[in-house]
């Protein structure tokens, strides 16, 4: 959110400091798998919807222009999904009769045909062929490299941004590690922490840490054709061989630690749903945490009572897709454009208050 927010703000002339604790796009924007839709998107309200719409249709264009610009290459490939023996099937089809999206209930011959290592046993699958994913560390890499090439753009990196500084209702700058700097305006797009940096404002603004942890596996290259999604756990094709296996979901506060346990239960999902990865090399396991929000429904615009101050924070689970509609959505909103779709179900002033 921070980079891509600030990669629009520069394009229109603003002057950026991007400030990140650690480095630059290594939370949970690095950690999630890079599917541009969310798991079960039927399931979720039409402002998710509407978000993640809006992106799906940008993402291509995005990925070549970040290729042509930095020479990094984010791979925003369109593999498909196959969803296996939904429970809610009639309701995945309705809402796609509904939305105008290719998502079809297809034999389960054709899930197997396409996916040759698939697990035994499956009896449905829900097909939608033009879903893609991202290589969201090329992503991240090469926003990062983009911010570089823009003079007015300042990357402040392995310095924590502490509280807000506001006088007399208006933001006037932020305090950091390395002491206090101006500003005109404040975004606060810091994921699973923008609720605790909020707080130094005495805001309350209910978006908290919850950790997910995945598992990378290295085989053949496209030995893996298409994304498989069963009982919550998905597995995404990279172009090189590389197949991610996703996700827990933990509510233990701020804790990043791999465990064990998490480790376990992923291999259990990848041999169920490709057994071949039983005899295949876990190249890695991590854990991230995703930025939790009611409802899943993030936080877009100015806080009322504090000038100056906004936010693109609260995407849940759904970060990396909804990312392209949420910055553009607040940058227009900063710069007094015409929004690209309707900005009230997100708007912090009047859904904070609603829960005040």
């Amino acid at each position: 959110m921070g980079l891509l927010t600030s990669l629009h703000l520069a394009d229109a002339g603003v002057e950026v400091v991007l400030f990140d604790q650690g480095q630059v796009g290594r939370e949970a924007s690095w950690a999630g798998g890079g599917i541009v839709s969310p798991l079960y998107p039927w399931r979720y309200s039409p402002a998710v919807t509407a978000l993640a719409h809006w992106s799906q249709d940008y993402y291509p264009a995005l990925g070549e222009r970040l290729l042509g610009e930095t020479g990094i290459d984010p791979e925003v490939t369109a593999t498909g999904l196959y969803w296996l023996d939904l429970d809610d099937e009639s309701e995945a089809l309705a809402w796609a009769q509904r939305e105008g999206r290719t998502l079809r209930a297809v034999p389960i011959e054709q899930a197997y045909a396409a996916v040759p290592g698939l697990g035994a046993g499956y009896q449905r699958a829900v097909h939608m062929p033009e879903i893609a994913n991202v290589r969201n560390p090329r992503l991240l890499k090469a926003l990062r490299q983009a911010l570089a090439e823009r003079p007015t753009v300042e990357l402040v990196e392995g310095c924590a941004v502490r509280g807000i500084t506001n006088a007399n209702g208006r933001v006037v700058g932020v305090e950091t590690e390395q002491g206090q700097r101006r500003a005109d305006r404040v975004v606060v797009a810091a994921g699973a922490w923008s609720g605790q940096l909020l707080a130094s404002l005495g805001l309350e603004v209910p978006v908290e840490p919850v950790k997910g942890e995945m598992i990378l596996y290295k085989a053949e290259r496209n030995w893996l054709g298409s994304m498989v999604l069963a009982k919550g756990r998905y597995a995404i094709p990279r172009r090189d061989g590389h197949i991610l296996v996703g996700s827990t979901l933990a509510r233990t506060g701020f804790d990043k630690q791999p465990t064990q346990t998490a480790l376990e239960s992923l291999k259990a999902t990848a041999q169920t749903l490709l057994p071949a990865l039983a005899g295949a090399e876990v190249v890695q396991h991590w854990a991230g945490l995703r930025p939790g929000s009611p409802d899943g429904v993030p936080y877009i615009g100015e806080l009322s009572g504090v000038e100056g101050l906004w936010l693109n924070c609260g995407h849940y689970r759904n970060g990396l897709v909804l990312a392209p509609a949420s910055c553009r959505l607040l940058v227009d909103l900063m710069l007094g454009e015409s929004p690209i779709i309707d900005p009230t179900p997100y708007a912090p002033a009047d859904r904070l208050a609603a829960r005040a």
